[in-house]
């Protein structure tokens, strides 16, 4: 098993999930967060001062899944959240030794 974290722009989310749909993915869990890299943040003005946002709207989707749907769900997810600039995410793929549903006691490949 295999846990994927994805970094992606807010708004490429629904065509993440529709592309992840599209492959049988039925749950994910989803995380609205602030990234800081090579974007470098911008310049915006508020009340007639100029500040910096550094750090930069982000969604965070994570979703637990078979080895074997690795490469198939992280081109999906390549595919669909590409702007093709600066700042699109990342994608990073973690070994996943447990996994546990709390309402049936499942384990492993069972509970995703």
């Amino acid at each position: 098993m295999k846990l994927i974290v994805a970094i992606i722009k807010p708004f490429k989310l629904d065509e993440v999930k529709e592309a992840l749909s599209q492959l049988g993915i039925e749950g994910m869990t989803v995380t609205e967060v602030r990234g800081y890299g090579r974007q470098k943040g911008h310049s915006e003005i508020y009340r007639g001062n100029e500040y910096t946002v550094d750090f930069l709207p982000k969604v965070k989707i994570e979703l637990a899944i078979p080895a074997e749907q690795v490469t198939p769900v992280v081109n999906a997810i390549r595919t669909s959240a590409r702007t093709g600039k600066i700042g699109d995410g990342k994608i990073l793929v973690l070994p996943l030794t447990d996994v546990l549903r709390i309402r049936t006691d499942e384990r492993g490949g069972a509970a995703i």
